[in-house]
């Protein structure tokens, strides 16, 4: 499940694993070509109105492209995934062989790694199509940061879910372009179930990710 394509602003400069090292330091002697990918992604309630956002740079620290696209309803990691998937894409479509790429995504970064299983359903398929588009590059370096290293990136996921959930954009930024409005399918399925502190316990059947519901009182 590939992402659509996100919306890319070029701006003014900010397989497969080669020898780690710190992303934001080239090693000695590698040479040229190399670009760099800080990502994130978020969901405001998990599932919730997600986003994502790629901030990439060349090694100069020129600034290539800003990516960021809202994603619907999603969890946290589907939009995280979606960041990486979108980083590979961007390198990938602009001819460039060797990605860093950071992220503040512990379990991502150790799944791509190979360090953690992939046992989520949701997850397996974003998993499989990230190691396809890496498999195409001649380099490829992943490393786990904190998020205060990663404020470019966390400042577009959060535009995107702003964007998605119609919140006003900052003073002196382009207006975002118009989200096409997405209809759910009216529900057929009553489900019974119950409320234990705060939670919706099901009685039998079970709900997809992203879907909206109507609890009633019996």
């Amino acid at each position: 499940m590939p992402p659509r394509t996100p919306v890319t602003q070029p701006v003014r400069q900010s397989g497969l694993f080669a020898k780690e090292a710190p992303a934001s330091s080239p090693q000695p002697g590698e040479g040229a070509g190399w670009i760099q990918a800080h990502c994130d992604g978020g969901a405001r309630g998990n599932p919730g109105p997600a986003g994502f956002g790629a901030y990439i740079q060349a090694e100069d620290g020129t600034v290539l492209a800003e990516l960021s696209e809202f994603l619907g309803i999603k969890t946290n990691n589907v939009a995280e995934y979606s960041g990486l998937l979108a980083s590979l894409d961007y390198a990938l479509q602009h001819g460039h062989k060797r990605l860093r790429v950071v992220s503040d995504s512990e379990l991502m970064v150790k799944q791509i790694k190979g360090q953690y299983k992939v046992n989520s359903p949701d997850l397996r398929p974003l998993y499989e199509e990230a190691k396809r588009r890496i498999a195409k590059l001649e380099g490829f370096q992943i490393t786990h940061a904190l998020r205060a290293k990663n404020k470019h990136a966390d400042r577009l996921a959060n535009l995107a879910m702003d964007r998605g959930m119609k919140r006003p954009h900052a003073p002196g930024t382009p207006a975002p372009p118009p989200l096409k409005a997405t209809p759910y399918p009216k529900a057929e399925t009553v489900l019974r179930g119950f409320v234990k502190d705060g939670v919706v316990h099901l009685l039998g059947g079970e709900l997809p990710d992203g879907v909206f519901v109507k609890v009633t009182r019996e």
